[in-house]
Protein backbone atom coordinates (compact mmCIF):
# COMPACT_ATOMS: atom_id res chain seq x y z
CA UNK A 1 0.00 0.00 0.00
CA UNK A 2 1.69 3.37 -0.70
CA UNK A 3 0.71 6.20 1.21
CA UNK A 4 2.16 9.60 0.29
CA UNK A 5 1.79 12.74 2.68
CA UNK A 6 4.31 14.24 0.12
CA UNK A 7 1.39 16.96 -1.18
CA UNK A 8 3.06 20.73 -1.15
CA UNK A 9 3.25 22.36 1.58
CA UNK A 10 3.47 19.19 3.79
CA UNK A 11 6.99 20.08 4.80
CA UNK A 12 10.02 17.82 6.22
CA UNK A 13 9.04 15.21 8.63
CA UNK A 14 10.92 12.50 10.72
CA UNK A 15 9.09 9.91 12.11
CA UNK A 16 10.57 7.78 15.26
CA UNK A 17 9.11 4.81 16.07
CA UNK A 18 9.87 4.33 19.85
CA UNK A 19 9.76 1.77 22.38
CA UNK A 20 11.50 -0.77 24.46
CA UNK A 21 13.52 -3.86 22.99
CA UNK A 22 11.54 -5.93 21.28
CA UNK A 23 8.49 -3.85 20.70
CA UNK A 24 8.55 -3.68 17.64
CA UNK A 25 10.08 -0.51 16.13
CA UNK A 26 12.51 -1.87 13.48
CA UNK A 27 9.96 -3.94 11.92
CA UNK A 28 6.86 -1.45 11.81
CA UNK A 29 9.13 1.57 10.66
CA UNK A 30 10.62 -0.15 8.05
CA UNK A 31 7.17 -0.97 7.06
CA UNK A 32 6.05 2.77 7.94
CA UNK A 33 8.59 3.89 5.28
CA UNK A 34 7.77 1.69 2.68
CA UNK A 35 4.33 2.98 3.18
CA UNK A 36 6.16 6.41 2.63
CA UNK A 37 7.96 5.82 0.02
CA UNK A 38 11.15 7.46 2.53
CA UNK A 39 14.72 6.28 3.83
CA UNK A 40 14.17 4.08 6.84
CA UNK A 41 17.18 4.46 10.13
CA UNK A 42 17.92 1.97 12.07
CA UNK A 43 18.56 3.21 15.14
CA UNK A 44 20.66 0.54 16.24
CA UNK A 45 23.47 0.96 13.51
CA UNK A 46 24.16 4.37 14.83
CA UNK A 47 26.24 2.35 18.09
CA UNK A 48 29.72 3.20 18.70
CA UNK A 49 31.40 -0.58 19.15
CA UNK A 50 32.17 0.23 23.16
CA UNK A 51 28.28 0.96 23.23
CA UNK A 52 27.81 -2.51 21.60
CA UNK A 53 30.45 -4.42 23.63
CA UNK A 54 28.69 -2.50 26.90
CA UNK A 55 25.07 -3.64 26.40
CA UNK A 56 26.45 -7.34 25.20
CA UNK A 57 28.44 -7.34 28.07
CA UNK A 58 24.75 -6.91 29.80
CA UNK A 59 25.76 -3.53 31.03
CA UNK A 60 22.61 -0.88 30.14
CA UNK A 61 24.00 2.01 28.35
CA UNK A 62 24.10 5.24 30.61
CA UNK A 63 23.06 9.18 29.05
CA UNK A 64 26.60 10.31 28.65
CA UNK A 65 26.59 6.42 26.09
CA UNK A 66 23.19 7.95 24.36
CA UNK A 67 23.97 11.07 23.78
CA UNK A 68 26.67 10.98 21.11
CA UNK A 69 24.64 7.72 19.94
CA UNK A 70 21.57 10.04 19.54
CA UNK A 71 23.19 12.71 17.72
CA UNK A 72 24.57 10.41 15.30
CA UNK A 73 21.08 9.25 14.46
CA UNK A 74 20.15 13.01 14.29
CA UNK A 75 22.56 14.07 11.69
CA UNK A 76 21.62 11.22 9.59
CA UNK A 77 17.76 12.29 9.94
CA UNK A 78 19.02 15.73 8.97
CA UNK A 79 20.63 14.08 5.44
CA UNK A 80 17.70 12.32 4.54
CA UNK A 81 15.24 14.69 5.01
CA UNK A 82 17.55 16.92 3.29
CA UNK A 83 17.63 14.55 0.22
CA UNK A 84 14.40 13.34 0.09
CA UNK A 85 11.88 15.94 2.73
CA UNK A 86 11.22 12.68 5.01
CA UNK A 87 12.51 9.67 6.93
CA UNK A 88 11.44 7.03 9.07
CA UNK A 89 13.48 5.62 12.26
CA UNK A 90 13.49 3.00 14.74
CA UNK A 91 14.78 4.70 17.70
CA UNK A 92 14.43 3.51 22.04
CA UNK A 93 13.96 6.83 23.04
CA UNK A 94 13.48 6.36 25.97
CA UNK A 95 13.59 9.32 28.09
CA UNK A 96 11.99 13.04 27.33
CA UNK A 97 15.00 14.33 27.51
CA UNK A 98 16.62 12.12 24.09
CA UNK A 99 13.25 13.24 22.54
CA UNK A 100 13.80 16.70 23.18
CA UNK A 101 17.70 16.35 22.07
CA UNK A 102 16.17 14.80 18.50
CA UNK A 103 13.43 16.85 18.13
CA UNK A 104 15.73 19.70 18.40
CA UNK A 105 18.70 18.57 16.17
CA UNK A 106 16.52 17.02 13.53
CA UNK A 107 15.22 19.67 10.99
CA UNK A 108 12.04 20.06 10.42
CA UNK A 109 8.59 18.37 12.26
CA UNK A 110 9.47 15.17 14.25
CA UNK A 111 6.94 12.90 15.42
CA UNK A 112 7.04 9.96 17.46
CA UNK A 113 5.42 6.60 17.86
CA UNK A 114 5.58 4.73 20.91
CA UNK A 115 4.82 0.96 20.48
CA UNK A 116 4.12 -0.52 24.13
CA UNK A 117 3.42 -3.64 25.49
CA UNK A 118 3.42 -5.54 28.92
CA UNK A 119 6.79 -6.53 30.07
CA UNK A 120 5.32 -9.93 30.10
CA UNK A 121 5.03 -9.80 26.30
CA UNK A 122 7.97 -8.11 25.62
CA UNK A 123 9.97 -10.78 27.35
CA UNK A 124 8.09 -13.58 25.25
CA UNK A 125 9.23 -11.58 22.29
CA UNK A 126 12.83 -11.01 23.05
CA UNK A 127 13.47 -14.57 24.35
CA UNK A 128 11.49 -15.76 20.85
CA UNK A 129 14.22 -13.56 18.83
CA UNK A 130 18.11 -13.22 18.76
CA UNK A 131 19.37 -9.66 18.62
CA UNK A 132 23.24 -9.34 17.52
CA UNK A 133 23.79 -7.09 20.94
CA UNK A 134 20.81 -6.44 22.84
CA UNK A 135 20.57 -8.97 25.96
CA UNK A 136 16.99 -10.29 27.08
CA UNK A 137 18.79 -9.28 30.62
CA UNK A 138 18.73 -5.61 29.78
CA UNK A 139 14.91 -5.46 29.10
CA UNK A 140 14.00 -4.73 33.09
CA UNK A 141 16.94 -1.76 32.88
CA UNK A 142 14.96 -0.15 29.35
CA UNK A 143 11.80 -0.29 31.64
CA UNK A 144 13.19 1.43 34.70
CA UNK A 145 14.57 3.94 32.02
CA UNK A 146 11.12 4.70 29.85
CA UNK A 147 9.69 7.84 30.29
CA UNK A 148 6.06 7.79 28.19
CA UNK A 149 5.67 10.21 26.09
CA UNK A 150 3.46 13.58 28.09
CA UNK A 151 0.10 15.03 26.56
CA UNK A 152 2.66 18.10 25.28
CA UNK A 153 4.84 16.01 22.76
CA UNK A 154 4.18 15.35 19.05
CA UNK A 155 3.67 11.15 20.01
CA UNK A 156 1.10 9.06 19.80
CA UNK A 157 1.22 5.81 22.16
CA UNK A 158 -0.03 2.38 20.11
CA UNK A 159 -0.53 -1.16 21.62
CA UNK A 160 1.44 -3.22 19.97
CA UNK A 161 -0.04 -6.47 20.07
CA UNK A 162 -1.53 -6.36 16.38
CA UNK A 163 -0.22 -7.23 13.45
CA UNK A 164 2.84 -5.18 12.11
CA UNK A 165 0.78 -4.19 8.91
CA UNK A 166 -2.15 -2.86 11.15
CA UNK A 167 -0.02 -0.71 13.20
CA UNK A 168 1.72 0.88 10.16
CA UNK A 169 -2.41 1.35 9.13
CA UNK A 170 -2.26 3.28 12.62
CA UNK A 171 0.38 5.12 12.10
CA UNK A 172 -0.22 6.35 8.84
CA UNK A 173 -3.95 7.46 10.11
CA UNK A 174 -2.15 8.89 12.55
CA UNK A 175 0.56 11.26 10.85
CA UNK A 176 -2.07 12.16 8.22
CA UNK A 177 -4.30 13.23 10.83
CA UNK A 178 -1.77 15.63 13.04
CA UNK A 179 -0.93 16.84 9.50
CA UNK A 180 -4.21 17.80 8.85
CA UNK A 181 -5.11 19.20 12.29
CA UNK A 182 -1.24 21.07 11.90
Amino acid sequence: MQHSLRRPGAGRTALIVMGVSGSGKSTVGSLAARALDCRFLEGDSFHDPAAIAKMQGGVPLSDEDRWPWLDRIAAAAGQAIADDGRVVIACSALRRAYRDRLRSAIPGTTRFVMLDNSREEILQRLTARSHEFMPVSLLDSQFAVLERPAADEPATILLSNVRPDALCTQILGWMGSVQSAG
